[in-house]
């Protein structure tokens, strides 16, 4: 362990576990933002229609969301030892702004998802339908409006407005409360938004539908025609429409995200992209080999369509890597490599609208292959869409992985709008001053055996849930209910 820590500093380290916790954590926020929605609109439709269906699939799913909350919220309590241990400087420096939304996210957002999941756990048998279906309803706008304020603080970090510095103290301060304001209407923060909850929404109609064409398969080969049928196949398009819907959202939000990114953060674009100088009608690169200048091989491009993502203007300049180097060396100074990543921003941004694509496509071939009110029967093709449901979750983890790694060497990017404010801060600059290598090294050993301990607690039971599936009468008990009840459709029943 000391000779490890000698090898890496405090901000090596501090980088690396900043970043394992986070895509940890960032593996149960998706889920847990897109399925308390769907979980609440299937009990919308369960109270409306009276269908009994809608119930099981409720209390089933419903299940998954709660085991991912309770996960979610433990590895997310770490983060915010961080910032005030390993990144106290940076703590310092803005914790007068990035300090508010979070503490709007944890008094007003957890509170509300926490009490009103409570209510919703305990008040089936208690509570009138509407006023148990109010309940999710109000889990589902916690969680959003806990993604808002998060959003809000990370969208400070790459495009910081509505700050002054104190001259007195030397630390960033809100400007007022019209300086909060601004954090909350930041143009970041509003592209950002939508297509971190669309995205999310892409996860949770994954997971409903891999499960559901799973079971789906399950039940018909067993003969079971009528869950597979009533049950596993509605639930199944359910999740189909809800990718392709989401699907759309996540990239026209995106295409927007991308040409703000473009304006704020022209070195982090110009990265994935691996194009190092300027170019009218840039092309979209699918294949790059290298990391620098000389040594990159850009592969199969397709001429303009850079340009049109980041301006919207097939033909238009977009800035590359040595021209912005020399924008921000000529504005902050010439001893700071300001070129990101570029491999660790092309890959992860290409893998993430590789895998979002996919999952839009699966979306789309359930939907095709459930129509005219056929099945999906294959045993390969069940396994298959269990598989699949790790695609968007990897588009996802890779989305921000691109969004943090592109910003280095900034932890709060300068408003290139207001370059001298001095509302600036360096990643090298962020780091504790007074905590060793080797005091972080042990915790990140200990945080990342933790977080991966959670995560086996978390796959097995989810794994173990989805296996047991819900109980379904027999067919001969159908058979009787339907000869001693003309017309009345049989019950699927459901331990919760």
């Amino acid at each position: 362990m000391v000779i490890a820590s000698t090898a890496l500093s405090s901000l090596d380290l501090a980088r690396w576990q900043f970043g394992i916790t986070t895509v940890y954590h960032f593996i149960l926020v998706p889920l847990t933002i897109g399925l308390s929605p769907l979980v609440a609109l299937m009990e919308t439709r369960y109270v409306r229609t009276g269908n009994e269906q809608w119930r099981v699939a409720t209390q089933f799913f419903g299940k998954l969301l709660l085991i991912n909350f309770a996960l979610g919220v433990a590895t997310g309590i770490v983060q915010e030892f961080q910032f005030g241990m390993n990144w106290s400087e940076y703590s310092r420096f803005v914790g007068n702004i990035f300090g508010a939304p979070l503490a709007f996210e944890a008094l007003l957002a957890f509170f509300m998802e926490s009490t009103f999941l409570g209510l919703w756990i305990f008040g089936w048998d208690r509570l009138s339908p509407k006023l148990h279906n109010l309940c999710m309803w109000m889990v589902a706008l916690g969680t959003n409006v806990s993604a808002l304020f998060i959003l809000a603080a990370n969208s400070w970090m790459q495009h910081p407005v509505g700050a002054v510095v104190n001259p007195d103290t030397g630390r960033a301060e809100l400007d007022g409360l019209g300086g909060f304001f601004e954090v909350l209407s930041n143009e970041v923060l509003g592209t950002t938004l939508v297509h971190t909850i669309s995205s999310a929404f892409l996860v949770a109609g994954a997971v409903v539908l891999g499960v559901a064409v799973w079971w789906m398969t399950k039940a018909a080969r067993a003969g079971q025609d009528y869950e597979a049928r009533e049950l596993w196949r509605r639930l199944t398009r359910f999740g189909a429409v809800t990718m392709i819907v989401a699907g759309i959202l996540t990239a026209g939000s995106g295409h927007l995200m991308g040409q703000v990114i473009a304006r704020e953060q022209p070195a982090k674009m110009a990265a994935a992209e691996a194009l190092f100088d300027s170019e009218e009608g840039a092309g979209f690169t699918a294949l790059a080999l290298g990391g620098s200048q000389e040594s990159t091989t850009r592969i199969i491009t397709v001429p303009k369509v850079y340009s049109f993502m980041a301006t919207n203007d097939p033909d238009a300049d977009v800035m590359g890597l040595n021209q912005a180097q020399e924008m921000y060396e000529q504005t902050y100074g010439e001893d700071v490599n300001y070129t990101p990543d570029v491999m660790t921003a092309f890959w992860s941004f290409r893998f993430m609208i590789a895998a979002g694509t996919a999952s839009v496509a699966i979306g789309a071939l359930a939907l095709w292959l459930t129509r005219r009110n056929r099945l999906i029967s294959s045993h390969h093709l069940g396994i298959a869409a269990l598989w699949t449901m790790w695609l968007p979750f990897a588009a996802c983890t890779s989305g921000w992985i691109f969004t943090e790694m592109g910003r280095q060497p900034w932890v709060v990017v300068p408003d290139l709008a207001d370059p001298l404010s001095g509302v600036r801060m360096l990643t090298a600059d962020g780091v504790s001053t007074i905590v060793s290598p080797g005091v972080v090294l042990t915790s990140m050993v200990i945080f990342t055996l933790l977080y991966a301990a959670l995560g086996v607690v978390w796959f097995m039971l989810l794994r173990r849930y989805v296996r047991e599936g819900v109980r379904t009468q027999t067919e001969e008990s159908v058979a009787l209910v339907r000869a001693s009840a003309p017309g009345k459709a049989p019950v699927l029943s459901f331990e919760y």
